[in-house]
């Protein structure tokens, strides 16, 4: 086995990313451009990916266009379609792995397994399955898509039958004439549903709350496009600005005047009266709740599949599980050979939290008992030199992910330049107050988002009822916010007055 697939005992790192999806990735190009290299990147996989990795059930696409899903720093003119693919998605991480030279940064098959705040030497101990380390800083690129989330539904362990989540598909298995049940309805469902129902025997759909579904206008990029987007970078720069600008304009709806939303709406409803002919059908798949309240879904299948013969939709979820009997809320019943889990992840309890210890001995996952909150998305009262990308409140409704983590990737930067500035052994964290400051503007701005006002229970809503996932505002303005590190909404920790040897002397003796 090569030697960088190897967590080596007391290693010492300057910086430690966890993740290699497209969080971990970014990191990892934008330390070696500010000139770091002492880095690793720790993953629980064999490649990287993230939930583009794992994420490979028939019909996996992504819902924003592709053009705005990459990096601004690595552009690529070579996209198939409007709307790329799961397996183009991966391969494109793959290659910003390969240009960027970041492979011998990476340990694959090392989870962590615990993260604990040394305070004597300001450093992380880092617990992997393939050994320890420790670092100066630590960034949490885990990523909120990454647990599979599986209800608690009665009777499920007596199910005699396959049973998978879509972010764990099981390819061996043969679904052709099988009685295959889906649970859920969110956007992994919507993309399922459509490419399993030619080859299914009987597909039951239990639906708890059903989504708003506009058109997917989806292309392919021919061949005379893509060539300019290569020949003329501008032309492929030019698109994603329009795309980006299309999105920045609609941010308003969402967050300050959600009446706005109800052309939108409209579009939605006559999406769905062309496609679903029966009246029965169609008042089961008409949602109760304003649009955009849970994330609008993009299909141009997804009714039609519904609409097929041997389709049935069970309104209010899956009840109960009777042997190969599965009961739905409505009293139906229906018999099936697999189940197929769409519900989500664990979003806002993540579990990297539980394995996260600070400065005064608490998990994360304590600290964030009454929901998650941290300073600019990125950083937790007591958790000294500890960034998270795509942290708490940094999440999106309409446009593309990618933009909040290159912020996110700056205020990394800028962070290590204050930590350079200092000199020594130092550490920053966050105040406790900037933190309280910071989540309460963000919550204040919440309350009148469509999010909170639409009617709907969703996945961005924490236990407690509060969005602890979502950006209520433009990515332009999330990008200011995070421009710079403000030096006073951080204490500023140093190593005890000790004749210690430096952290990475120390980690070479084995202390």
């Amino acid at each position: 086995m090569a030697e960088h697939e190897q967590v080596r005992e007391h290693e010492h790192v300057r910086v430690a990313v966890v993740g290699s999806g497209f969080g971990g990735l970014g990191a990892a190009v934008r330390l070696r451009r500010e000139g770091v290299t002492d880095f690793v990147v720790l993953e629980r996989a064999d490649s990287v990916g993230g939930t583009w990795r794992d994420n490979s059930y028939p019909g996996c696409a992504c819902d924003v266009p592709s053009h705005l899903y990459s990096f601004s720093f690595a552009p690529n003119p070579d996209w198939p379609r409007a709307f790329s693919g799961q397996r183009h998605i991966r391969a494109y991480l793959e290659r910003v792995t390969d240009l960027f030279g970041l492979r011998p940064h990476i340990r694959f098959n090392s989870e962590v397994k615990r993260m604990t705040w040394n305070g004597e030497l300001l450093r992380w101990d880092i617990e992997t399955s393939r050994g320890t380390l420790s670092a100066d800083l630590v960034v949490s690129a885990t990523g909120p898509l990454s647990e599979p989330r599986i209800p608690d539904v009665p009777g499920l362990d007596s199910f005699p039958g396959k049973v998978f989540h879509s972010a764990r598909w099981d390819h061996d298995y043969d679904l052709r004439g099988k009685r295959v049940a889906v649970v859920g309805t969110g956007a992994s469902a919507v993309q399922i549903v459509p490419a399993i129902q030619p080859e299914v025997g009987r597909l039951t759909l239990f639906q708890r709350t059903p989504p708003w579904v506009m058109p997917r206008v989806d292309r392919a990029i021919g061949g005379a496009e893509r060539w300019l987007y290569r020949r003329l970078p501008v032309t492929a720069r030019v698109r994603r600005g329009l795309l980006w600008g299309i999105r920045e304009l609609q941010v308003q709806a969402f967050t300050r005047h959600p009446e706005e939303l109800g052309f939108v709406e409209r579009l939605a409803r006559r999406n769905l009266a062309r496609a679903v002919k029966d009246p029965a059908l169609r008042a089961k798949l008409t949602p109760g709740y304003r649009i955009g309240c849970k994330r609008i879904l993009l299909s141009n299948t997804y009714y039609p599949a519904l609409a097929q013969p041997n389709v049935d939709v069970v309104a209010g979820g899956l009840a109960e599980v009777r042997g190969s009997t599965l009961v739905g809320a409505d009293g139906s019943e229906a018999e099936a050979d697999a189940i197929v889990f769409g519900t989500g992840f664990h979003v806002t309890d993540m579990p990297i939290a539980e394995r996260v210890v600070g400065a005064d001995g608490r998990t994360l996952a304590e600290a964030w008992k009454d929901g998650m909150e941290a300073l600019r998305g990125a950083s937790a009262a007591g958790f000294p030199n500890w960034l998270s990308i795509i942290g708490p409140n940094t999440g999106l409704g309409n446009s593309s992910m990618i933009l909040m983590i290159e912020s996110q990737l700056n205020y990394l930067a800028d962070f290590l330049r204050r930590l350079d500035a200092l000199g020594g052994r130092a550490a920053l964290d966050a105040r406790p107050a900037a933190v309280r400051a910071w989540n309460r503007r963000v919550q204040e701005r919440m309350k009148r988002t469509v999010w909170n006002t639409g009617g709907c229970t969703s996945w961005y809503l924490d236990a407690n009822g509060r969005n602890t996932t979502i950006w209520p505002g433009t990515t332009s303005e999330f990008r200011r916010a995070t421009r710079r590190v403000d030096p006073a909404e951080y204490e500023v920790l140093r190593a005890p007055a000790r004749g210690n040897a430096s952290p990475r002397k120390a980690a070479e003796v084995g202390a």
